[in-house]
């Protein structure tokens, strides 16, 4: 008898369906979010289970890793690309579960990439290393905020990264206000700081693949966010044709046609908003210091709006660095912008 799982995980607990080939449930319980406590679960059937289907949540690493190497094979649900069965009535965790493990058993289930363990640490460590950027680029904003205020002056980001306590009590004679602009100037310098140690142990730790160099040939392109592309894409052979490279970067539309009339638009947060961004920040750059990519770009804005002319670079250079990834080469300009 083959077996299908369907597991809806929460913050706190899982709740585990099991369906054989007919669709009859054979095994349906909520329980713990202790892997020994779910594997010991799952122990009776192991022999029988074809797959199972877990939820990509925010706390998915643990339970998938440790079903991989208990030996189970495991599908990550692309919770996004899945919709309930809309004559259902109601429904409920134990419902969502048997979903997952019906749609397994059809074999259409729509699903993720489970990021191999070994690298996902060092991308997290990026990701981390973002996070912290916007908690300074916050604390940054409400000491201009404070200054403003108070002043009716403003200062440059520039300026403020490089304002002493003297300066404050200078600019802002109120020690109340004063003490506050230090407070964030404070947490500004600790954030720096562990921003570089992120940011060297992550550059280490790239500097060992080909790649990591010719992403940086791309103009626009510097170390973040050839990191940032690096380790987002992962093994670019998951990805079958450069247009799913390009629909994953976010870099296509998502208008919907029928009969050459528009009927709404597709869901623009389906990809990687971490490529997305990279994308965009490249473009930026890029038509700001490379002549031929400015020039091709106002041509593209003359046409349309600044909107779809940023899009229509960030599309070039997410396929230039497709090819870069899977071919080991570097950047042509010729080929990625000749018309």
């Amino acid at each position: 008898m083959k077996l299908y799982g369907g597991i809806d995980l929460h913050s706190n607990n899982s709740v585990i369906v099991l369906l054989d080939e007919e669709d009859q449930k054979v095994y349906q319980r909520r329980i713990g979010n202790d892997l020994k406590t779910i594997l010991d679960a799952l122990e009776p059937y192991g022999d029988s289970i074809e797959g199972l289907a877990v939820e990509s949540t925010y706390n998915w690493y643990w339970l998938v890793d440790g079903l991989m190497e208990a030996g189970y094979r495991v599908h990550l649900v692309n919770t996004a690309a899945v919709k309930q069965y809309e004559g259902m009535k109601y429904g409920n965790d134990h419902t969502d579960a048997h979903w997952l493990a019906h749609l397994l058993r059809l074999g259409i289930l729509p699903k993720g990439y489970i990021y191999p363990k070994e690298e996902r640490a060092v991308r997290d460590l990026l990701r981390k290393r973002g996070q912290l950027v916007q908690m300074r680029t916050t604390n940054l904003l409400s000491v201009q905020t404070l200054i403003t205020r108070n002043t009716g002056s403003s200062l440059s980001a520039n300026k403020v990264k490089k304002l002493q306590s003297e300066q404050v009590a200078e600019l802002l004679p109120c020690e109340d206000t004063a003490l506050a602009v230090n407070s964030n100037l404070n947490i500004m310098q600790a954030l720096q700081e562990q921003i570089k140690i992120l940011e060297k142990e992550v550059q280490k730790k790239a500097k060992l693949k080909a790649e990591y160099a010719a992403l940086q040939t791309v103009p626009g392109i510097g170390f973040i966010l050839a990191l940032t592309i690096l380790l987002e894409t992962g093994p670019v052979q998951r990805f079958a044709k450069i247009g799913n490279y390009a629909s994953y970067c976010r870099c296509v539309g998502t208008t919907r046609l029928s009969n050459g009339k528009q009927k709404g638009k597709g869901n623009a947060k389906n990809g990687n908003r971490y490529l997305s961004w990279a994308f965009i920040e490249a473009t930026n750059f890029a038509i700001r210091y490379n002549d031929n990519i400015k020039a091709y770009y106002q041509r593209k804005q003359a046409k349309t709006n600044r909107v779809v002319a940023i899009k229509t670079v960030a599309h070039k250079l997410a396929r230039a660095c497709y090819y870069i990834l899977r071919d080991q080469v570097e950047f042509d300009l010729s080929k990625a912008f000749s018309a």
